[in-house]
């Protein structure tokens, strides 16, 4: 059976709990919120998922060993899309 009697020092009730005849009075343990996992969020925006089939993709890896800083396929595809738009819109 529990018990709840309020604490003098904190303020908090405390769980009475009895463990072969002996009481025990214990701080009711506050809820911790799990950690997320993986590294934190580095920008906002919608992610979107590519799936490339093997020619288009085959260029795609030859087009980043071609980029002086050999940048990863997510950063080369975002390059690739600016400036496509950015070719589009001097027409």
């Amino acid at each position: 059976m529990r018990k709840e009697s309020p604490d003098t020092n904190g303020g908090e009730p405390l769980a009475a709990r009895f463990i072969y005849g002996i009481m025990v009075c214990m701080r009711r343990q506050t809820v911790i919120s799990k950690k997320k996992r993986g590294p934190p969020a580095t920008g906002k925006g919608t992610p979107i998922m590519v799936r490339l089939q093997p020619s288009p993709l085959a260029k795609l890896d030859q087009w980043i060993r071609d980029q002086d800083d050999q940048p990863s396929r997510p950063e080369a595809i975002r390059r690739l899309v600016e400036l496509g738009l950015t070719a589009k819109a001097k027409r």
